[in-house]
């Protein structure tokens, strides 16, 4: 406090995103699922074409080995693209900090725990989007009519990363006029 002012205590968060990974791992999930199936179509060996019937999409081994890639390619992908080192370390030279967590390597390993758990949280849920079709046809019996889990998580994204733009201009143009 100075005079009747307050300064400093600003208070902010750290953005860790529940899907960090966004659709990358369900499109690294069914490639490599589609990969033995589109080789059995070239290929004449009884053994391959086997592999790859148990592979056709909606099969229960497909399901299950899609859900599973997703869960590992999501921990993956996020584990490549997330430096939580660098980030505890932006932390410590910006002068921020956790309260409760000391600076450094504490606050490093406090924010991958963190970041493992919501990664789980986030896979989870690509995992159920993604196998959500599935599981609709088989359900309702229709065949031939199919929506993708995967367009609805990309309108979904873009969609807010549209409201964040739309945002940022719009307070870009409220301050432009305050600092002129």
């Amino acid at each position: 406090m100075v005079g009747q002012k307050a300064y400093g205590g600003h208070s902010s968060h750290i953005p860790l995103k529940v899907n960090q990974a966004g659709v990358i791992p369900i499109i690294f999930a069914s490639s490599v699922l589609m990969f033995p199936v589109t080789i059995a179509q070239f290929i004449d060996i009884p053994w391959v074409k086997t592999v790859a019937s148990y592979l056709q999409w909606g099969k229960p081994l497909q399901t299950t080995l899609y859900v599973a890639m997703i869960i590992f390619f999501t921990y993956f992908y996020t584990a490549v693209t997330v430096k939580i080192s660098d980030m505890a370390e932006n932390l410590k030279k910006y002068g921020g900090f956790i309260p409760g967590i000391r600076p450094g390597q504490p606050t490093a390993d406090y924010l991958d725990h963190v970041m493992t758990r919501i990664t789980l949280a986030g896979s989870i849920f690509l995992a159920f989007i993604a196998v959500l079709p599935n599981v609709i046809a088989s359900a309702t019996h229709i065949e031939g009519v199919y929506f993708g889990g995967t367009a609805l998580l990309i309108v979904v994204g873009v969609a807010l990363q549209t409201m964040k733009q739309i945002e940022s201009m719009i307070v870009m143009r409220h301050y432009e006029g305050f600092m002129k």
